[in-house]
Protein backbone atom coordinates (compact mmCIF):
# COMPACT_ATOMS: atom_id res chain seq x y z
CA UNK A 1 0.00 0.00 0.00
CA UNK A 2 1.43 3.33 -1.08
CA UNK A 3 0.58 6.53 0.83
CA UNK A 4 1.10 9.97 -0.79
CA UNK A 5 0.73 13.01 1.49
CA UNK A 6 0.27 16.54 0.14
CA UNK A 7 -0.02 19.79 2.06
CA UNK A 8 -1.88 22.88 0.85
CA UNK A 9 -1.30 25.93 3.00
CA UNK A 10 0.36 23.84 5.69
CA UNK A 11 3.95 22.74 6.21
CA UNK A 12 4.19 18.96 6.40
CA UNK A 13 6.33 18.20 9.43
CA UNK A 14 7.82 14.79 10.12
CA UNK A 15 5.48 14.28 13.07
CA UNK A 16 2.44 15.06 10.91
CA UNK A 17 3.61 12.64 8.20
CA UNK A 18 4.30 9.94 10.80
CA UNK A 19 0.85 10.47 12.33
CA UNK A 20 -0.88 10.06 8.96
CA UNK A 21 1.21 6.99 8.09
CA UNK A 22 0.52 5.34 11.47
CA UNK A 23 -3.23 5.93 11.19
CA UNK A 24 -3.51 4.64 7.63
CA UNK A 25 -1.32 1.60 8.35
CA UNK A 26 -4.12 0.44 10.67
CA UNK A 27 -6.36 0.10 7.62
CA UNK A 28 -4.15 -2.70 6.30
CA UNK A 29 -5.84 -4.97 8.84
CA UNK A 30 -9.10 -4.51 6.93
CA UNK A 31 -7.69 -6.49 4.05
CA UNK A 32 -5.45 -6.02 1.09
CA UNK A 33 -7.99 -4.37 -1.21
CA UNK A 34 -6.29 -0.93 -0.92
CA UNK A 35 -3.68 -0.30 -3.61
CA UNK A 36 -2.83 3.36 -3.00
CA UNK A 37 -3.87 6.30 -0.83
CA UNK A 38 -3.57 10.01 -1.53
CA UNK A 39 -4.00 12.28 1.49
CA UNK A 40 -4.34 16.06 1.17
CA UNK A 41 -4.07 18.26 4.25
CA UNK A 42 -5.39 21.81 3.84
CA UNK A 43 -5.72 24.87 6.06
CA UNK A 44 -8.34 27.46 5.09
CA UNK A 45 -8.58 30.31 7.59
CA UNK A 46 -9.39 28.52 10.86
CA UNK A 47 -10.52 25.23 9.33
CA UNK A 48 -8.21 22.23 9.04
CA UNK A 49 -9.35 19.85 6.31
CA UNK A 50 -8.10 16.33 5.67
CA UNK A 51 -9.07 14.58 2.42
CA UNK A 52 -8.29 11.07 1.26
CA UNK A 53 -8.65 9.32 -2.08
CA UNK A 54 -8.25 5.55 -1.94
CA UNK A 55 -7.71 3.31 -4.94
CA UNK A 56 -9.26 -0.03 -4.02
CA UNK A 57 -9.76 -3.23 -5.97
CA UNK A 58 -12.51 -2.41 -8.43
CA UNK A 59 -13.06 1.25 -7.59
CA UNK A 60 -12.17 4.43 -5.73
CA UNK A 61 -13.24 5.88 -2.39
CA UNK A 62 -13.17 9.52 -1.29
CA UNK A 63 -13.60 10.99 2.18
CA UNK A 64 -12.93 14.31 3.87
CA UNK A 65 -13.21 15.73 7.37
CA UNK A 66 -12.96 19.25 8.76
CA UNK A 67 -11.99 20.12 12.34
CA UNK A 68 -10.33 22.78 14.47
CA UNK A 69 -6.95 21.00 14.55
CA UNK A 70 -5.19 18.94 11.92
CA UNK A 71 -4.77 15.92 14.19
CA UNK A 72 -8.49 15.75 14.97
CA UNK A 73 -9.27 16.20 11.26
CA UNK A 74 -7.04 13.20 10.49
CA UNK A 75 -8.74 11.15 13.22
CA UNK A 76 -12.18 11.97 11.82
CA UNK A 77 -10.99 11.15 8.32
CA UNK A 78 -9.76 7.73 9.44
CA UNK A 79 -13.15 6.99 11.01
CA UNK A 80 -14.93 7.88 7.77
CA UNK A 81 -12.56 5.87 5.59
CA UNK A 82 -12.87 2.89 7.92
CA UNK A 83 -16.67 2.98 7.63
CA UNK A 84 -16.50 3.26 3.86
CA UNK A 85 -14.14 0.29 3.65
CA UNK A 86 -16.50 -1.85 5.73
CA UNK A 87 -19.42 -0.96 3.44
CA UNK A 88 -17.33 -1.56 0.33
CA UNK A 89 -16.20 -4.99 1.50
CA UNK A 90 -19.82 -5.92 2.26
CA UNK A 91 -20.76 -4.91 -1.29
CA UNK A 92 -18.00 -7.09 -2.69
CA UNK A 93 -19.29 -10.09 -0.74
CA UNK A 94 -22.84 -9.64 -2.12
Amino acid sequence: MQINIHGVGVKLTDSLKDYVNDKFKRLERKGDIITSISVTLTVEKLAHIAKADLAVAGGNLHAEHEAESMYSAIDGLIDKVDGQLVKYKEKLKS
